[in-house]
């Protein structure tokens, strides 16, 4: 039997990030495509990332949109988020990461936000940037 596959979720600005720009964001969710790491998404947290990728700002065009939604949801695993909890209070909207990585029971949140980032860890879950998370990864295999 082979070993554990780290299970992951992915919060909205490193899902961003890997859908603009290269980088670390966009070597984590290649580890998602080839199948070395297993990302969660909930309902909520795929609705923050529709409304986001609509910002303006990031002028992505519909076909970059879809072709990336298609992507991530063909390389994630939905899951139904039962939990409700507060425990980032500065951002009550970054909850829906932590409750979606204990639902999962995911090894690590990656993120790019400092209200996570700061708690480091919470019950099991590690909270790290993607630059961090690659480098666990690297030392790791």
């Amino acid at each position: 039997m082979g070993e554990r596959k780290l299970k992951v979720v992915f919060e909205t600005n490193v899902l961003i990030s890997d859908l603009g720009w290269s980088g670390p964001p966009e070597e984590c969710l290649e580890l998602s495509i080839k199948g070395d790491i297993i990302n969660f998404i909930s309902k909520p947290i795929l609705e923050e990332l529709l409304k986001v990728m609509d910002y303006p700002k990031f002028k992505f065009t519909k076909e970059e949109k879809e072709q990336f939604i298609e992507l991530l949801l063909s390389n994630s695993i939905m899951i139904e988020v039962n939990q409700d909890i507060e425990i980032i209070e500065e951002d009550p909207e970054d909850n829906k990461f932590i409750q979606c990585a204990l639902e999962a029971d995911a090894d690590f949140l990656i993120s790019g936000d400092s209200h996570i980032l700061d708690m480091e860890k919470f019950e099991r879950v590690n909270f790290v940037s993607p630059k961090k998370f690659i480098e666990i990864i690297r030392i790791e295999s």
